[in-house]
């Protein structure tokens, strides 16, 4: 159900979907806390593309919370799920996971070296943490829990004596989804696994395979503990459920009144906590527009089976890494919200999810992009602390850097990204030598300790020392290039000569910058203020390039002022042939 976007005191998509979750709440539920809702699935590592399934209510809820409503946001992780297949690269699993097919999440061992009781427990732990990191505040709920507790029994018992009806609305659907597969020319599992990628329910039927009839129940079976189950009859009257596994053979009669080993088929499931938690706000990834999705389907289930009404909420867009394509949880080898937030601080994260709206898509950079982003953010920085940030941008920024219950944690003195890469890339994460260079980036407020720029430089060291490969790395050279220096001409002398004699006058940041770009101008008769012009960039980039090859043996590399400062003057000299 797309929202409407109703009168707001801010001009951000965050608060428009509050506005319109406040008033839909105080429609159907007034005086209750307003829920929103979130569903993971630990089959596997949950990525970045999952994060954007917390972080989406997340901020609206939390902007809920700014204006004084009690929120109340549940993550569903949804560990009674079937294990669908055995992930590719992750460490401590092999092919014998395979036997496990089949069963709930949390009855198949942990990956071989885990801390972790089950397969769930081991992937749900790392999301967890980094919830915690990025300020997330929520409400946990494991199905495994409800299931076998009984806390959706009446809720099964009524699903299964409406049977029919879901069995009907699912029909009008199934016609649907071989067309959209004729259409396609696909066969019909592939269309639909791909519909459902994303929401925990590829692969899984919607209860109607037996013979029997249909039934929107599975039971695990009392002996493999597999779901490869078939009902074969059901009574109302006395809930007596017999049903046969056809992965061991094993069959059983048992009353469902009293059964907690099953679940509700995942198109009958999702409508139905729906209803039994009152969820005003959720949204769905954009696979779920296609028809036979399951935020279609349950929707029309929600409203004439249990009753309730579907949550409203955006459908999301994918995000990608770097160029990679939609990312798939059942896969190993993905990046997690761990993984970014070993190279990039929680505030920065939590803004590439809250500028952009739900239904776009965006990249987050583990590569060289990172660099840009993170001057990106510290210009918005700046234009926040001196007012000139738009009203949108400045409400992304107050997402990212706060939560309702008060600021996440950030670097005191927040010195440039790629400069502590390159700082800390030149001194292989040297303690003693980093804190020179970076105390010589500005002499008149020089850094007192590594203290003040933490987290932010270990995040840059563990971006140089994970992402960076070892050919891109630098290494200053040992000795000078005597080779090269003794092939220079006049120019060339002449150039070098002018760079070491203003070392001295020139040794900060600002001043080595001044200079290096001031050479080029003063052997072309300019001032060396003078604006830059085709034929003197020309010069700028030879003379760069020069400066690179006697000093790392390369024609690029860091930022040449970082570089000369984290050679320091006296190798700089040597190096340069004074």
């Amino acid at each position: 159900m797309p929202i409407v976007a109703q009168s707001s005191t801010e001009t951000d998509w965050v608060s428009r979907f509050a506005d319109d979750v406040i008033a839909e709440s105080e429609r159907r539920a007034p005086g209750k806390p307003v829920v929103v809702a979130s569903g993971l699935s630990p089959s596997g590592p949950i990525h970045l593309g999952n994060l954007r399934e917390v972080m989406t209510p997340h901020l609206v809820a939390d902007e809920i919370r700014r204006r004084g409503h009690e929120v109340r946001h549940l993550i569903s992780w949804d560990d009674y799920d079937r294990y669908r297949k055995v992930p590719e690269e992750v460490p401590g699993v092999d092919g014998s996971w395979a036997e496990h097919i089949g069963k709930p999440l949390t009855s198949v061992p942990a990956p071989g070296g885990s801390e972790y009781p089950n397969w769930a427990e081991h992937f749900k732990a790392a999301m967890v943490e980094s919830l915690a990191e990025l300020g997330v505040e929520y409400e946990p709920i494991s199905q495994t829990e409800q299931y076998t507790s009984g806390a959706y029994r009446e809720q099964i018992l009524h699903a299964m004596t409406h049977r029919a009806e879901i069995d009907g609305i699912l029909d009008q659907y199934r016609t649907k989804a071989k067309a959209q597969a004729k259409k396609q020319q696909k066969p019909l599992d592939e269309a639909e696994l791909e519909a459902e990628e994303g929401s925990g329910a590829a692969s899984e039927d919607d209860g109607s395979g037996g013979s029997a009839g249909y039934f929107p129940y599975k039971p695990y079976c009392g002996n493999c503990e597999k779901d490869l189950t078939t009902v074969t009859e059901y009574i109302d009257a006395t809930t007596e459920l017999t049903y046969s596994c056809t992965a061991c053979g094993f069959s059983e009669t048992v009353r469902l009144s009293e059964f907690n080993r099953g679940k509700l088929v995942w198109k009958v499931d999702w409508p139905m906590r729906w209803a039994y938690e009152g969820v005003i706000f959720e949204p769905s990834g954009v696979d779920h527009s296609s028809p036979g999705s399951s935020f279609v389907v349950g929707g029309q289930i929600v409203r004439e089976v249990f009753g309730g009404v579907q949550p409203i909420g955006p459908m999301y867009a994918f995000v990608g890494i770097s160029g990679m394509a939609k990312m798939s949880s059942s896969r190993g080898g993905v990046p997690t919200p761990a993984d970014a937030l070993k190279i990039m601080e929680a505030p920065l994260l939590r803004w590439l999810y809250a500028r952009r709206k739900p239904n776009q898509s965006f990249k987050i950079a583990f590569d060289q992009e990172i660099q840009r982003l993170y001057d990106e953010w510290d210009k918005l920085e700046s234009k926040v602390a001196d007012g000139s940030a738009l009203p949108a941008d400045a409400a992304a920024h107050s997402r990212a850097v706060r939560t309702a219950a008060g600021e996440l944690s950030r670097t005191p003195r927040p010195l440039p990204y790629r400069t502590l890469a390159s700082v800390v890339d030149i001194t292989a994460g040297h303690d003693e030598q980093t804190l020179r260079i970076l105390g010589e980036l500005d002499p008149a407020n020089p850094l007192a300790s590594l203290g003040e720029v933490q987290p932010r430089l270990g995040r840059a060291e563990n971006w140089i020392t994970t992402q960076v490969p070892a050919d891109a790395r630098t290494v200053v050279r040992s000795e000078p290039d005597t080779e090269l220096l003794g092939s220079l001409d006049d120019e060339g002398r002449e150039s070098l000569r002018l760079l070491l004699e203003g070392l001295d006058s020139h040794w900060s940041l600002d001043g080595l910058t001044t200079l290096v770009y001031g050479v080029p101008k003063v052997m072309a008769g300019l001032e060396p203020d003078a604006k830059p012009t085709p034929e003197l960039k020309v010069a700028q980039r030879s003379f760069f390039a020069l400066l690179y090859r006697l000093l790392v043996s390369r024609e690029t590399g860091p930022r040449l002022p970082t570089l000369l400062l984290a050679v320091g003057a006296e190798r700089v000299r040597k190096l340069l042939g004074a």
